[in-house]
């Protein structure tokens, strides 16, 4: 169990969302960002699985075959594609987001990729992560293409000017 290095992971992460969130004018969604991560549920799995370098979730994944933290959260944090899924006579479909929370989904990946990398992060790293992982998603067209272009111009930029293009872009 690892409690002080998780709460200071989630705490550093949550920080750096707020102040991107606020630089961008979310300032709302800057301050109530991941506080379920606070909660029973999800940090006493958290403190279990820290590893330091990866989500908390994913080894506990690894290790049961969920996450029964991650499901907790999905349902909570409405900057989560998961959170937008749906059942219909379809099949699982995807809501389009609104993009107040989109924009807080670029913010988060950011930040998780900041801190998860730490020294090693580059503006490339999120859009890396995101196409290493989209096989498998089920996201709205329309937001799809929001999120991929918010991380294709922080790859090709910087977060500053990512941030002015995000602010008059979507917002």
């Amino acid at each position: 169990m690892h409690p002080w290095l998780h709460f200071k992971t989630i705490t550093r992460h949550k920080l750096l969302v707020m102040k991107y969130c606020f630089r961008i004018g979310l300032y709302k969604q800057g301050l109530l960002h991941d506080l379920s991560k606070y909660s029973p549920t999800e940090f006493l799995v958290g403190c279990k699985y820290y590893q330091g370098t990866r989500s908390p979730n994913n080894a506990e994944r690894a290790d049961k075959g969920y996450s029964s933290a991650w499901l907790h959260h999905k349902g909570r944090n409405k900057h989560h594609w998961e959170y937008w899924v749906d059942f219909s006579r379809e099949g699982v479909v995807p809501a389009k987001m609104p993009t107040k929370y989109v924009v807080e989904m670029f913010c988060d990946r950011v930040a998780a990729t900041m801190v998860y990398r730490g020294e090693n992060f580059d503006v490339s790293a999120p859009l890396d992560y995101y196409n290493k992982t989209h096989g498998y998603y089920v996201i709205h067209q329309e937001t799809d293409a929001m999120i991929k272009d918010m991380l294709v111009h922080l790859s090709k930029s910087n977060l500053e000017e990512t941030i002015d293009y995000i602010k008059e872009t979507y917002l």
